[in-house]
């Protein structure tokens, strides 16, 4: 959740990391600060934006730092509870994500040594634990002093002893070293320092490394020396910038025709009508159950719950979707079970954790990522990758795309080893996801539109979302996204269960989104709206463009071009997405960077 980035090399330290940093704000914070060493280490926070510690740091000159955003789980959001935090003697200064288990036996013990303490939180820990273990080398003192301590971490530390060293230090929370020409990077996403490197080492869970200008040095866990490969990065930096757009989501929305492009690309063929995977994925999806269970948290958590129709009604194999964060304490782990984790960036603590369980009662696991070289890759006995490049914007759009699609080719391609599916209906298929590049830049055409009806939901206090079949998780995600972006409450509902409940809560104040397929539930959503409009409120249908039918039952209609086999899911996510992108808008949210919300959730 924080942003961590270490730096040392030949350029400012301080202009770059604080560029750096400013390409890490999508993670979420709440305050900021940056270590800088120039003959002594100066330490400048700020509670709020970047921008605001920016104009209260001098032009210092110097070479290395360390800086962090801060998200808090320990102590106040405060100035002095911001990292950097330092040693007594000033000579250690630390950055950390991730949460000290122990720390307050730690923190006990250091007291009764002499230590100090100025603030709340579990971090300052490392500071004193470093300098009491420092004797003349701060690697060894780094790697004595994680020991000690239960928890995660990803760290990073200067020592003005060795003022020309980085150490950076990890354990279930991402750090990325960032390979340069005379300048090296530490950082907790590449995105970071894509602008001045695209080459990459990542480190694993108990490593440390040792970072000068000109050397790159990585240790294990028992403290020996490693050798690693670099990596190169295909993403260009346009992916993480604006590029002409005024938000990062709307960018991201429209890239989404390039989105199914690179979903699709090189695992579907019309001429062998097959959807292909490499061999060691197809192995894992032909031999690895009796069933599926699919675990993810947040947008990937619905996502699942769209695999999860698309999966048993082209293979009638049963699935079951849990939120990652109940299912690694309360699961039931079969070992001829195939556990399928999905998560945007690879990193999402609780689905990791899962991940890590299941693998330990012999499951055979697979995860459907954004970001290769991720945790989930490296736990996982296999990864399929959804391809999407950068996405900086805190909501997720066409990274949730992207794994609705790759979960369907798992659908697609277990149908064919299961023969639920036929060589024409497969072909089908595989022209119609050839189309759907096309689909969905229809869909953003009509933005203008999807605009207009927005500006019906701009004062509304709460929202209803509601659908049947696929259409209930889309009422879910569709509910997310504008809770999230626009701060309206708003709820998705299986339209059969608004009896039940949630017509409690309708007014007719209360807008309704009504998600309507050309399925064996459309007369049931009909009678639904019914229901709803009865009760007074305005009700805008999502339907086929050519559904004639609609328009006499609802007030407002946002069309998409229909399509078959489940597809029609994805312009209706484009659709939802827009929607609540244009109400955000309209009432000037920070879109990007909405309050209290991180894009990499690295903490439980």
């Amino acid at each position: 959740m924080c942003g961590i980035i270490g730096y040392v090399g030949f350029r400012n330290a301080r202009t770059v990391s604080i560029d750096c940093l400013k390409r890490l704000e999508y993670r979420g914070y709440d305050s900021a600060g940056i270590g800088i060493f120039n003959e002594k280490i100066q330490v400048f926070k700020e509670v709020g934006y970047i921008s605001n510690l920016e104009k209260h740091i001098p032009h210092i000159k110097g070479c290395i730092a360390l800086a962090q955003t801060r998200w808090a789980t320990h102590g106040k959001v405060t100035k002095i509870n911001a990292h950097p935090h330092v040693s007594n003697n000033e000579k250690i200064t630390i950055v950390h994500n991730g949460i000290i288990e122990n720390f307050k036996e730690l923190k006990q013990e250091l007291i009764s040594k002499g230590y100090e303490f100025k603030s709340e939180t579990d971090s300052e820990v490392f500071a004193h634990l470093i300098q009491d273990c420092y004797k003349d080398n701060i690697k060894q003192a780094v790697y004595d002093a994680v020991q000690q301590v239960k928890g995660y971490y990803a760290l990073v530390v200067l020592c003005a002893d060795e003022p020309d060293v980085l150490i950076g230090a990890r354990k279930d929370s991402p750090l990325v070293i960032g390979v340069g020409d005379n300048e090296n990077f530490l950082a907790s996403d590449i995105p970071a320092f894509l602008k001045y490197t695209n080459r990459v080492i990542y480190l694993n869970d108990g490593e440390i490394c040792r970072l000068t200008s000109k050397s790159i040095e990585i240790f294990g866990n028992d403290n020996q020396p490693l050798k690693r490969e670099q990596e190169l990065i295909s993403w260009d930096v346009s992916g993480a910038e604006k590029t002409g757009f005024p938000h990062f989501m709307l960018k991201e929305i429209y890239e989404q025709t390039d989105t199914v492009h690179q979903v699709i690309r090189g695992r579907i063929s019309e001429i062998q009508r097959e959807v292909m995977f490499p061999e060691s994925i197809e192995s894992i999806i032909k031999n690895g159950s009796n069933d599926i269970h699919i675990v993810a948290c947040g947008t990937s958590y619905y996502a699942g719950l769209a695999g999860k129709y698309l999966i048993e009604q082209l293979t009638g194999k049963p699935v079951f979707v849990h939120l990652a964060s109940e299912y690694r304490y309360y699961g039931n782990y079969n070992k001829n079970s195939l556990i399928i984790g999905v998560t945007q960036s690879g990193e999402t603590l609780d689905t990791i954790a899962a991940l890590k369980k299941a693998k330990h009662h012999g499951c055979k696991t697979l995860v459907v990522t954004n970001v290769i070289g991720s945790s989930a890759t490296r736990i996982a006995d296999g990864f399929i990758l959804t391809q999407s490049g950068p996405e900086i914007g805190v909501a997720a759009t066409k990274t949730f795309t992207a794994q609705v699609l790759v979960l369907l080719l798992i659908a697609l391609k277990l149908g064919v080893f299961n023969k639920t599916i036929g060589a024409d209906s497969l072909y089908q298929l595989i022209q119609s996801l050839k189309k759907l590049p096309r689909v969905v830049q229809h869909v953003l055409d009509q933005s203008d539109h999807i605009k207009k009806v927005a500006e019906q939901l701009v004062n509304a206090h709460s929202v209803f979302f509601i659908g049947r079949g696929i259409n209930f998780p889309l009422s879910l995600e569709g509910a997310l996204k504008l809770k999230e972006i626009s701060y309206i409450h708003a709820e998705g509902f299986a339209a059969g269960e608004l009896k039940h409940g949630p017509f409690a809560l309708l007014t007719e104040d209360t807008p309704v989104v009504a998600i309507i397929g050309s399925d064996e539930t459309y007369e049931k959503m009909v009678s639904n709206i019914g229901e709803v409009k009865a009760r007074g409120p305005k009700v805008i249908a999502i339907a086929e463009e050519n559904d004639e039918t609609i328009k006499q039952f609802v007030d407002e209609v946002i069309p998409y071009p229909s399509n078959k086999g489940g597809l029609s899911c994805i312009p209706i996510i484009v659709i939802m997405q827009l929607l609540a992108y244009h109400v955000a808008d309209l009432k000037e949210c920070s879109i990007d960077k909405p309050r209290n919300l991180a894009k990499s959730v690295t903490v439980e």
